[in-house]
């Protein structure tokens, strides 16, 4: 088992990109299992190890990955090949391609 799953819950973006809402299957870092976080275009965008998380309304999609302990926050947006590792911290408004 991971350490989350794709929900029901989507968004649209550039037209034809739907994003999956993420939910914690098991408690890692301060996530909970149950904790609803950010959104994802696939798994191929958050990775299962370690305590990375997308929390709020950030989304990440393409090919950008988040590994390690990074995190993710607010209304951030990473994507492209953009990858976020090591004990990183994304919030606000900002935008990583």
């Amino acid at each position: 088992m991971g350490k989350y799953e794709l929900t029901e819950e989507t968004i649209q973006i550039d037209e034809n990109k739907t994003l999956y809402r993420i939910k914690a299957l098991k408690d890692f870092g301060d996530v909970k299992a149950g904790d609803l976080g950010g959104f994802v275009e696939s798994e191929k965008n958050l990775s299962h190890e370690g305590n990375c998380w997308i929390y709020d309304n950030a989304i990440v999609y393409d090919s950008a990955k988040i590994l390690d302990s990074a995190c993710v926050f607010g209304y951030a947006c990473i994507y492209g090949s953009a990858s976020i590792s090591g004990t990183s911290e994304i919030y606000g408004y900002a935008r990583i391609f």
